[in-house]
């Protein structure tokens, strides 16, 4: 546009009459030329109506119901053993009312459908798994579309895919197949089929918004189809089909400030689900690849601490003691950009790599550590069950600093980037709910006009780390972020734990 104008103001100065004509360059046409246009638009035969293909294939998707016991602690009657226990005598009776638990029945609602004419129903984990703690789930009831109910068995489930497979005793039932979904594009049909708030089979359409959408979940199989076909609650475990009447997804989340249906629904892929599937069909646990990393994307602010590209691969942030990546050598810190030759991207994570490869298989990891690309070989193991990885999270945060302004003479201030830190003596670790061998700084204060208090952190944070260099007094500190500074850079990278949980990277700016 520069160039244009300045062309256009030299002839006006010049007085010269001319007209321009800015051509593309030979053999380029507009994305929407007509051209282009009649050979990209939808194939003859585009239904006009979806009735036909609904009519074939709503028979097999059903209705799937769960019976749930929940125990619940109820309060003690407060009043008991006082001159007011007759007034208040009523209170919780039939309810617990002495602290003992009281029993309740509760529902779930979903939707699944029959992938063989002898009973095979696929759904969503969710909707048969127990929805509360302390909840046992007592049946599960299928309700196909002539009305006609059974009672299902639980073949199999896999709580990190989401997915379950179910038994009627039943025959010629009617059923439909996985199709292919590695071939569906952005902008093609879909219908859904399922039973949104219990109302009973519901169809809608629309298309496919996004291939191999990552939610955040991570593990083996966050990447789904994202369709804007409405899709509530109910529909979870119902089908998703092509024109082909093909399943190419299994409808089982949306994104929605409100609850309801805004466009964003997620389906795990066909190609991702049938092998897991055929798995539980034979009777047999669903085994995943697993290194023992806690990982992060490179942000943008992370990127520009560390000297590197966005988007491309990943920062270790943890390592369990024992697992392949600590045997291999992986250092926090690292940044793994290859897998087995596969690159690590926001739509092929790390986690999503390491999760499809067979335990026992030896990889090779391509990792940039202090900006220099090298190339380990890991032994991958098998990844734990989901309540095991759970517990590898959490904890409770809790101040045991002493007040502001009161702190020993080893405390200093980080001017540069707006935390004031001391070095983390055991007593203040123990406070901080740590392991009292954790070996960093502790902050202190926080400037809350500076970028590192508009990342989130806080008093009591540790920081392990700074820009991969070890942190133990103010004076590390300060030293990393005035080399950063030399350097050039903008940002520095502070490793965090917080509490108990999982240590993390986030770059603040320099002022």
């Amino acid at each position: 546009m520069r160039y244009a104008y300045a062309i256009t103001g030299a002839l006006l100065l010049s007085g010269a009459a001319a007209a321009m004509t800015l051509e593309p360059p030979a053999g380029q046409v507009a994305q929407n030329e007509p051209g282009a246009i009649a050979a990209a638009a939808p194939k003859a035969g585009a239904p006009m109506s979806f009735a036909d293909m609904v009519a074939t294939l709503q028979p097999a998707v059903v209705n799937i119901s769960t019976t749930q016991r929940v125990t619940l602690q109820q309060p003690t009657n407060p009043f008991s053993g006082t001159p007011l226990g007759d007034l208040f005598g009523q209170f919780g009776q039939g309810q617990g009312g002495n602290g003992q638990p009281v029993t309740r029945e509760a529902q779930s609602l979903g939707s699944g459908f029959i992938i063989s004419p002898d009973g095979y129903i696929v759904t969503n984990n969710h909707v048969i798994a127990a929805g509360a703690k302390g909840a046992t789930v007592e049946s599960i009831k299928v309700t196909l579309t002539d009305r006609k109910e059974y009672t299902a068995k639980l073949i199999g489930r896999d709580p990190a895919s989401d997915l379950a497979l179910l038994k009627i005793e039943a025959k010629g039932l009617p059923f439909v197949k996985f199709g292919d979904s590695a071939r569906a594009r952005v902008g093609d049909w879909v219908v859904a089929i399922g039973n949104p708030f219990g109302l009973g089979s519901t169809v809608t359409a629309g298309i496919v918004s996004a291939l191999h959408r990552v939610t955040g979940q991570g593990g083996a199989y966050d990447r789904f189809i994202q369709t804007d076909a409405s899709i509530n609650q109910g529909n979870s475990g119902g089908p998703m089909f092509d024109l082909g009447g093909n399943v190419i997804g299994i409808n089982s989340q949306i994104l929605s400030p409100t609850g309801g249906n805004v466009g964003i629904g997620f389906a795990i892929p066909a190609e991702e689900a049938k092998p897991i599937i055929d798995t539980l069909m034979k009777g047999v646990a669903v085994k995943r690849g697993y290194l023992g990393v806690g990982i992060q994307p490179i942000t943008e602010d992370i990127a520009g601490a560390f000297g590197l590209p966005a988007n491309q691969g990943e920062i270790v942030a943890r390592i369990e003691p024992g697992e392949g990546a600590d045997k291999a050598g992986l250092k926090q810190g690292d940044v793994v950009v290859r897998v087995g030759g596969k690159d690590v991207t926001p739509d092929q994570t790390l986690s999503y790599l390491v999760a499809n490869t067979t335990p026992g298989t030896r990889v090779p990891l391509e990792i940039i550590r202090d900006g220099k690309r090298q190339t380990i070989t890991a032994l991958v193991g098998t990844r734990p069950s989901e309540e095991t990885l759970a517990n590898l999270n959490g904890g409770e945060d809790d101040d045991g600093l002493p007040e502001s302004g009161a702190q020993s003479g080893q405390q200093a201030s980080a001017n540069a980037i707006g935390l004031s830190v001391q070095p983390l003596t055991p007593n203040i670790a123990r406070g901080l709910n740590i392991d009292p061998t954790t070996q960093g700084v502790v902050v202190v204060d926080v400037d809350q006009s500076s970028d590192a208090a508009t990342k989130g952190l806080q008093r009591g944070d540790i920081i392990l780390s700074a820009n991969r260099v070890p942190t133990r007094t103010a004076a590390d500190l300060a030293g990393v972020v005035t080399q950063a500074k030399a350097a050039g850079r903008t940002t520095v990278a502070l490793l965090i734990q917080r509490g108990r949980n999982p240590a993390g990277f986030r770059a603040v700016k320099i002022k």
